[in-house]
């Protein structure tokens, strides 16, 4: 994943975790230079099954929801993204 760029504007710099349900990298915002770097956490279904991943993407379009209307509190990262790339799921903070 390290130099990989996401939707053409994110490119990840360094590996800084892995969990149970993703990885979490360092990245920078390549069309905003000034934000100099962001958080990516990517999640990848374990399974390629259509119905995991439909309720995959359901889970995932509900936490960036809950993650947006957070972001408006000064000690939560704010929402900059969230982002499907084929199979694989991103939120950008």
């Amino acid at each position: 994943m390290i130099d990989r760029i996401i939707t053409g504007r994110y490119k990840i710099i360094e590996n800084i975790g892995k969990g149970s349900f993703g990885t979490t990298y360092l990245a920078i915002d390549t069309q905003i230079p000034e934000l100099n770097e962001c958080i990516v956490k990517h999640f990848t279904p374990s399974s390629k099954d259509p119905e995991v991943l439909k309720k995959a993407k359901e889970l995932f379009e509900r936490e960036a929801k809950t993650l947006n209307q957070l972001g408006k509190h000064p000690q939560i990262p704010m929402l900059l993204a969230h982002i499907q790339e084929n199979q694989d799921f991103f939120i950008v903070q």
